[in-house]
């Protein structure tokens, strides 16, 4: 299914056509068809929904907390109801298996809601410190940019602590995968979110993201995307002295220590990196073994590997679909290439499609073994199923190698736990996993170095959407 008013933007409580007569073709990567057509925003687009937001502001964030929480549980209900709308349009605009669409990428939506109205009800909103008053209070109008391979995760990441802090917002969902933002925006509609409260503008980030980002009304940009872009957004936010929090790039070690099970750590690394096609920022990219078994590795990893059914998305057997564009098919196919040029051992995949698939941008299950540090499929984060594995000598060798990267959003390490605690304090990341928990969404993600800054999920998301004040002399 398409939502509706994909040639519109939502702002200050309707939908309104815009100024721009520019449009795009959302195309489906796994037929290459274009499945519908949305207007691009200008920079007077842009402006219009930061002056509603603006205008929206004053009486938003004096609204009481409870009536704000309230809001978004009715977003919450309204978003379960239409939860298969959106596990189809995901499927249909990211290629995503409609299994996996449903049980990740919808799921991620309805969980992130949830927690943070969890969090929200729980929070200390005001406190006293001796004869002061502490008040956390929204920080104002919010520039949210999301990106295209968790669309839903990272809509509900920023729009739900938004408003329980008491901001008013502007959201720019990626221009390539614009279907699930935009029915979002019909789900906060129907909730009653009042006027000028949340606001949606498609466009490009180079024209609308960074009006968003250098508009002197925006008071916070909360970005998720590439190190690249991100980088762009910091610049055009700092004359005007913003706040920005940022997700941006990973390159994620996984060590699997000497005393793990390596059969069953290598199988759920490999899951791991393949899972939403390899599109995720923290995906365990760079698996470190062991060198006397790093052969062992390579046969595990084969296998996994050649246990994945990519396909039609629509198959519910299907595990694996395509990559979301033909510019991310060409780069991922460029990298391969690399990593073989490089030297590198080709375990399996390698450059091309997959069998019997001669349209969408499907690529192969790729696994590389005798990978060196400094080869290029260790060093740039690739964004598809591409997995290296690198053999280590002794432990502090894979903690060098680990953190020998401009990035640091995610580790892993599988091994006994008492074995993987002090592992993990020794690694510079946002987050470590050990032995592939399962997702929590009360614990802060975020990066170290080039991966970011400012943390996301429940309370932590909402912290960065706050401004706190300290009102001297209240309690004298």
């Amino acid at each position: 299914m398409i939502p509706a008013h994909m040639d519109k933007f939502y702002i200050n409580g309707a939908w309104v056509a815009p100024l721009s007569a520019n449009r795009m073709g959302v195309e489906n990567p796994a037929t290459e068809e274009i499945v519908a057509e949305i207007a691009l925003g200008s920079e007077a687009d842009a402006d219009r929904a930061i002056l509603a937001a603006r205008a929206a502001f004053d009486a938003w964030t004096v609204t009481p907390v409870a009536d704000r929480i309230a809001l978004v549980k009715r977003i919450l209900d309204i978003y379960n109801d239409r939860y298969e709308d959106f596990a189809q349009v995901m499927s249909t605009e990211m290629g995503a298996p409609i299994e996996w669409a449903r049980g990740a990428q919808a799921w991620a939506g309805q969980v992130h809601i949830e927690s943070t109205i969890r969090a929200a009800e729980q929070m200390a909103w005001e406190s006293m410190r001796g004869t002061t008053r502490i008040v956390y209070e929204g920080i104002g109008v919010c520039a949210l940019i999301t990106p295209w391979n968790w669309p839903m995760n990272q809509i509900a990441c920023k729009v739900a602590p938004a408003l329980v802090a008491g901001c008013t917002m502007v959201l720019k969902p990626s221009e390539i995968a614009p279907l699930s933002g935009t029915l979002f925006a019909q789900v906060c509609h129907d909730a009653g979110v009042p006027p000028g409260v949340f606001n949606l503008v498609h466009g490009t980030g180079p024209e609308v993201g960074a009006r968003l980002s250098s508009h002197p009304e925006v008071d916070m940009v909360s970005f998720t995307g590439s190190t690249r872009a991100g980088t762009a957004v910091a610049a055009a936010a700092a004359p005007t002295v913003k706040r920005v929090a940022q997700e941006l790039g990973g390159k994620s070690p996984n060590i699997i220590l000497p005393t793990a099970d390596l059969a069953a750590a290598v199988t759920a690394g490999v899951e791991g990196c393949f899972g939403n096609t390899g599109q995720s920022c923290d995906a365990p990219t760079r698996m470190f073994v062991p060198r006397d078994r790093h052969d062992e590795a390579l046969a595990v990893a084969k296998a996994a590997a050649e246990a994945v059914v990519v396909g039609d998305p629509a198959d519910s057997a299907t595990t694996m679909g395509p990559l979301i564009s033909k510019l991310q098919f060409d780069k991922v196919q460029r990298l391969i290439q690399a990593g073989i040029d490089e030297g590198a051992t080709l375990v399996c995949g390698g450059t091309g499609r997959p069998a019997g698939l001669n349209r969408g941008w499907f690529v192969r299950p790729t696994i590389f073994g005798n990978v060196t540090n400094d080869m290029t499929v260790s060093r740039e984060e690739i964004f598809g199923p591409v997995l290296a594995i690198l053999p280590y000598d002794s432990l502090d060798d894979a903690v060098r190698m680990a953190n020998d990267t401009p990035y640091g959003l995610a580790a892993y390490i599988a091994g006994p736990v008492a074995d993987a605690q002090p592992v993990a304090r020794r690694l510079r990341a946002g987050t470590v996993n050990l032995n592939y928990p399962a997702w929590d969404t009360f614990a802060p993600f975020g990066g170290y170095k080039q991966s970011g800054n400012g943390r996301e999920y429940a309370d932590w998301g909402i912290h960065d959407f706050c401004e706190v004040k300290g009102i001297v002399g209240w309690g004298a």
